[in-house]
């Protein structure tokens, strides 16, 4: 197995995990239009995880693939709402991070592209 998909797996069950550790965190990117805030989180977590799982396997692979990627454009606009969030007065580090992993998402979206 490739060290790629091992990364990419690996990235997405920690991610997937912190929102549950870190749910406060998610709570406050969320758009205020998305419903069901707790819900949502609790399920985006699961469903990383569950992509991080099925990425691993070649019979599940493209399947995972190209749900992650519906997924990286579905959560695109809570991470623009992370930068109007973290005003730069207001937590200048965090809203640095959100600007910079703005252009990173289309990374992630190509990265599980290589494997549809």
């Amino acid at each position: 197995m490739e060290t790629s998909i091992i990364v990419m797996s690996c990235w997405l069950i920690i991610v997937g995990i912190t929102h549950f550790t870190n749910k406060k965190f998610f709570m406050y990117i969320m758009p205020p239009y998305i419903p069901y805030h707790t819900f949502m989180v609790y399920a985006s977590g699961v469903i990383e995880i569950a992509l991080g799982i099925m990425i691993l396997f070649p019979e599940t692979r493209v399947l995972a693939a190209w749900l992650l990627i519906g997924l990286f454009i579905a959560v695109y606009p809570a991470n623009i709402y992370a930068v109007e969030k973290f005003k730069p007065k207001k937590n200048r580090t965090m809203y640095w991070l959100s600007i910079i992993r703005l252009p990173f998402q289309f990374l992630f979206i190509w990265w599980a592209w290589q494997y549809t």
